[in-house]
């Protein structure tokens, strides 16, 4: 029987810490003279009692370190305890959003999807926007933390072919964790910073400019009007594309560039071939604008960069509806957003590297059926792919189409159309933001889908971000019974 309190440990300390992070956007509020600072002052002080209660209770519990098991159960559950405690505001303030209403955007927030049932975003108070930001910030530090710490250790995906980049966690996980994550949260810290800077010296107010910043640089989406990032147009849009690719990459690099070697990040084979789909896509739809939309070279390729950028990044911005460009783009974007950016990024989707692995591994296969006495070895980034990585590899694939093919239907049976079933399956499952059609499309949002869709869509961001197979486990016998 897996012992959970050292978990209840965990879970218990963060969601106090934050509990006291919603004394920020209260703060907030009360600069800006709004009525609802009341509701986050009370949110922040049930969320820190049940969270300090928690820890209190299990403190004797704590050790250093916690077993796969243990490890594995955490990382579902404090995705689930987070989002949970932070609708409270959504719920108890001016939005007086339902449960299922303000766990979505909750949810949403802390996988870093973007999707949104909020309308009116222009007139809410400035506390509220603050906190949607700031969920999808402390999502993206969460998700590189998960990915670079525990994802390996747990072999998700093949993620395991990254754990000596990662640091050797085995039996120190916790520790090691809190080390990891102290260098990431500066690294982080600098380039949220540094983002701002650039949208104030663009013209941007410096309210937008932080929310924009935080809702950037964790590859998240949540914007503070309406009109996304269609509401600035221009120059503003290539310093979003730069960062939204800067926190698309993988932050152990980032690691190694502050430690002095930065020939890595150069060199890493998932950086390359990330920004060569970039390039080859953002041309491809600059071509498609100029010829069949009979649009200027600047605009197309402005426009064409920012929208692939997001939506391959898993941002979910949108500066334009692209939908009316015509069939190829909206058919092209559904695709591009299925491929994600590198492995240990606040990205999400599937991952550049998944890709190279599969592709290396059917050069493999059709190199031994051309020479069937010959031995041949799928490599990546010049090691060697041990058959234990490849495996999880397929398995998650396979499971990928299996997840996106289960929730269109289940989605479908709620009783939306095609177009809607399928894309809210993939942009929450990938965690892309936006989906495709008049209701979920980049000119709509989720208010309009059923509940029972919404709850859908709530497991799907959820599996998504968390790679799948560490949710899937947990419903197993074998899992509870070793």
């Amino acid at each position: 029987m897996i012992d959970a309190r050292p978990i209840f440990y965990v879970i218990g300390l963060v969601v106090a810490v934050l509990g006291a992070t919603m004394l920020v956007p209260m703060s907030v509020d009360l600069y800006y003279g709004s009525d609802d600072w009341a509701v986050f002052l009370t949110s922040a002080v049930i969320t820190m009692v049940v969270g300090g209660t928690m820890a209190i209770a299990t403190a004797n519990t704590a050790g250093p370190g916690l077993t796969i098991q243990q490890t594995f159960l955490l990382t579902t559950v404090i995705w689930i305890a987070l989002p949970l405690f932070a609708a409270l505001p959504f719920a108890l303030g001016e939005l007086d959003a339902r449960v299922v209403d303000a766990f979505f955007e909750a949810m949403s927030g802390m996988t870093t999807t973007g999707s949104t049932v909020f309308s009116g975003l222009d007139d809410l108070p400035a506390g509220l926007l603050l906190w949607r930001s700031m969920l999808q910030w402390f999502g993206g530090i969460g998700i590189i933390v998960v990915a670079m710490v525990f994802l390996p250790e747990l072999k998700v995906g093949g993620m395991q072919v990254f754990r000596s980049e990662a640091f050797d966690t085995m039996g120190k996980v916790l520790p090691r964790a809190v080390q990891i994550a102290g260098q990431i949260v500066w690294i982080y810290l600098g380039l949220t910073l540094a983002n701002a800077l650039a949208y104030l010296a663009l013209g941007m107010g410096p309210f937008d400019a932080i929310n924009h910043a935080l809702t950037t640089m964790s590859t998240g989406g949540f914007s503070t009007r309406d009109a996304s990032f269609g509401a600035f147009q221009g120059p503003a849009e290539y310093v979003a594309a730069i960062f939204m690719i800067l926190a698309s990459l993988p932050f152990v690099r980032y690691i190694q560039v502050v430690a002095g070697t930065a020939r890595p990040l150069f060199t890493d084979p998932q950086v390359r071939a990330y920004l060569g789909a970039i390039l080859t896509l953002t041309l491809t739809m600059t071509v498609f604008r100029v010829i069949a939309n009979d649009d200027n070279f600047e605009h197309g390729f402005r426009e064409g960069l920012f929208n692939v950028t997001s939506i391959i990044s898993g941002t979910g911005y949108a500066s334009t509806d692209y939908q009316l460009w015509g069939m190829f783009p909206m058919v092209a974007f559904f695709f591009i957003g299925l491929i994600g950016g590198c492995a240990g990024s606040t990205a999400c989707s599937v991952k550049i590297f998944r890709y190279q692995l599969l592709i290396a591994a059917v050069k493999a296969q059709v190199r031994s059926i051309h020479s069937p006495h010959g031995v041949f070895t799928p490599r990546y980034a010049g090691r060697s792919v041990g058959e234990d990585v490849l495996s999880s590899v397929m398995a998650f694939f396979v499971m990928f189409v299996v997840s996106l093919g289960v929730f269109a239907v289940a989605l479908s049976m709620t009783g939306l159309d095609l177009v809607t079933s399928l894309s809210g399956a993939a942009t929450a499952l990938a965690n892309i933001g936006p989906g495709l059609g008049d209701v979920i499309g980049p000119a709509g949002n989720f208010a309009p889908l059923n509940d029972t869709a919404k709850w859908l869509l709530i497991a799907a961001m959820l599996i998504g971000r968390l790679e799948l197979l560490s949710v899937y486990v947990l419903f197993t016998l074998r899992f509870w019974r070793d």
